[in-house]
């Protein structure tokens, strides 16, 4: 399915508005960035697309999706088979997500972890915690913010293997991260936003043409855009 947003002005007080004339789609298939600098209005647009904005005005279509916050989202007293548990029985799919949950235990190595606390885990095993929960269920969509998080290397390769499985089997994945260098060697398509605003958005290359530097990576394309619009 294809994600469609068009948020014509979102925040979290009417007297502020964060962010204005959102407007773009994830395409089934897609993997695409999100890159914008610390308060650009990224995690922002996240929340307007799940609904959870307190101010918003547009459309969104977005269906099914696994989310990963910011931040790991973890109860003090449930052990890590607790949450998996809490999960599999809201969705009422305990029986058949029992196996999913054991294969994602071992591939990002918690299985040994099943009745500690994870609030007592490291930030990369919490965040671990979060991968193993966005990807339980089959979504049609996937929103991730900042999935890299404090992940060793091995759980990046991991992450890596299960969006390209993600993307062969046609889900739509938009990505908030400040990893260019990743991003910039897996994503499809990039969305740059500034001060609450599209900047630019395009392939790689397209991107490259915009700013007349046929080699310039991610990080390059996006301090030349910023600087333009600073100027204007």
């Amino acid at each position: 399915m294809t994600i469609d947003i068009n948020i014509h002005k979102g925040g979290y007080v009417e007297e502020e508005i964060v962010i204005t004339d959102i407007q773009f789609q994830v395409n089934s298939g897609e993997l695409v960035g999100l890159i914008g600098s610390n308060g650009a209005g990224k995690s922002t647009t996240l929340q307007g697309m799940m609904g959870v904005l307190p101010i918003m005005d547009g459309h969104v279509s977005i269906g099914t999706y696994g989310y990963i916050p910011e931040r790991p989202i973890l109860y003090e007293y449930f052990t890590l088979w607790e949450h998996i548990d809490f999960y599999m029985r809201v969705a009422g799919k305990e029986a058949s997500l029992t196996d999913r949950a054991h294969e994602l235990l071992d591939i990002f190595k918690l299985d040994h972890k099943l009745h500690d606390y994870p609030t007592t885990f490291s930030k990369g095993m919490q965040q671990k915690v979060m991968l193993i929960l966005a990807f339980l269920d089959n979504h049609s969509s996937y929103i991730l913010d900042e999935p890299f998080m404090g992940l060793d290397p091995q759980a990046m390769r991991k992450l890596l293997t299960i969006l390209d499985e993600l993307k062969e089997q046609g889900a739509s994945i938009l990505m908030s991260t400040h990893a260019l260098d990743t991003a910039e060697k897996i994503c499809d398509h990039f969305i740059l936003i500034d001060h609450g605003r599209i900047l630019q958005q395009g392939t790689l290359t397209s991107l490259r043409l915009m700013v007349k530097q046929d080699k310039a990576s991610l990080l390059d394309i996006f301090d030349t855009l910023l600087e333009e619009n600073h100027h204007d």
